[in-house]
């Protein structure tokens, strides 16, 4: 994990002026690295991952540092959020990740193998919202908390990973 020490020390001097994320001390942030790294366990050959809604990086930005192999594309509206993701992908020198300072349903689409969100909005809103990436093949990995089972149905072909404090929505299309 300390391949993570500089983004925590970044995030932590950012988040005083800019509150990008509610983790206030080092322990909390590495609370939400391991957190966005656990369920990356159940997937093989990425290629390409799509993270909607990034905000402070998780998990987006926290899996690219580790999987540099993977091209990554984060997607994120707010200013503020967009300019700390690129200086995380400068500060790490990630020539993996491009991020688009937008919402995800203004982006044109392209292929991926991966689409990932957490705490963004409900199941069925994202998959409509991401819609135009979602091809037969693509899997979708969604950081849910306890709704995640009032969230899905028979309609989904779906597998819910779970620990303590997180539910791990796995959608298969």
């Amino acid at each position: 994990m300390s391949k993570f020490d500089k983004y925590c020390e970044l995030l932590l001097t950012y988040n005083k002026i800019h509150k990008l994320t509610g983790a206030k001390t080092k322990a909390e942030i590495m609370v939400h690295i391991e957190d966005s790294l656990y369920p990356f366990k159940y997937f093989d050959n990425i290629k390409t991952l799509l993270d909607i809604g990034t905000g402070a990086g998780f998990p987006g930005m926290i899996l690219a540092i580790k999987y540099p192999k993977i091209e990554f594309h984060l997607v994120e509206p707010l200013q503020k959020r967009v300019a700390f993701l690129y200086l995380i992908k400068s500060t790490y020198n990630l020539n993996n990740v491009t991020i688009h300072c937008s919402r995800i349903e203004d982006i044109d689409s392209f292929e991926v193998d991966l689409i990932t969100s957490r705490a963004v909005t409900k199941t069925k809103d994202l998959i409509n919202l991401s819609s135009k990436f979602i091809k037969k093949g693509v899997q979708i990995l969604l950081y849910k908390g306890e709704r995640v089972f009032d969230e899905v149905d028979e309609s989904l072909d779906y597998e819910i990973k779970q620990t303590p404090k997180r539910n791990y929505l796995i959608v298969r299309i």
